[in-house]
């Protein structure tokens, strides 16, 4: 489906990201992988400018062109009592300012057919306390998913996903964590990783400016004292 494919994935190094890069590498996909982490991919905090530059410059300059853009790469959260100004506009950084970016940078090198995935949260649209640099940030790429696709319109698809709980260490859960999810289970990332397949392959060629939360259904339960077995302690 993705052969010889040239797929770059931020935050590519761990967790949903370093899952999505293997299933598009099982794909025959050549993923370009940026993360401040250290390991055997390029290096570099996407937080900078001059990083993005080099970045894209490299990517164009190894393989001429690319087909499938997925911005994954996590914020920092921290909340209202603790965040000071420069780690909330960190955040938006790494989750809105690098996504924009990289995808102008990458704009005029698209293959016909090419695709960007953003990769957002659940908490885009609900909160707990004390999340608001993380909360803003993925508020952010949704917002940006539907105004990309619109200027890239026929160039280029740009679509998002809103995971919910995602369980990067595989661990099952069982009890409540796992009873409060309509879809009884916590996730995996490879819930994530299949559908980001599907949305940047041609099977979903129609599909384009769309936000698909995968949260097991979380987002849908009505919530209220009393009700269920759901208390509300103080």
């Amino acid at each position: 489906m993705f052969h010889d494919k040239v797929v770059v994935i931020t935050g590519g190094a761990q967790g949903i990201g370093r899952c999505m890069a293997q299933e598009f590498r099982k794909q025959g996909a050549k993923v370009c992988v940026i993360d401040v982490q250290p390991g055997d991919h390029y290096v570099g905090d996407i937080s900078k400018k001059d990083v993005l530059e080099a970045f894209a410059a490299h990517v164009i300059g190894e393989h001429g062109h690319i087909d499938v853009l997925v911005n994954n790469a996590l914020p920092i959260m921290r909340g209202l009592d603790a965040c000071t100004y420069e780690e909330f506009e960190y955040a938006l950084q790494v989750g809105v300012t690098a996504p924009f970016y990289l995808s102008k940078l990458f704009a005029p090198h698209f293959a016909p057919g090419g695709s960007i995935l953003n990769i957002s949260s659940s908490r885009d649209r609900m909160s707990q306390p004390q999340s608001e640099s993380y909360t803003a940030a993925k508020g952010g790429i949704h917002a940006l998913t539907h105004a990309l696709a619109v200027s890239l319109a026929g160039r280029v698809r740009v679509n998002s996903i809103s995971p919910g709980w995602i369980d990067t260490d595989y661990r099952v859960y069982e009890g409540p964590d796992a009873t409060q999810q309509p879809a009884g289970r916590v996730g995996d990332p490879m819930d994530i990783a299949n559908m980001a397949l599907f949305l940047c392959s041609d099977k979903a060629g129609f599909i384009t400016g769309e936000n698909v939360c995968i949260d097991g259904g979380m987002t849908k339960l009505m919530i209220y004292h009393g009700d269920h077995g759901w208390t509300l302690n103080n």
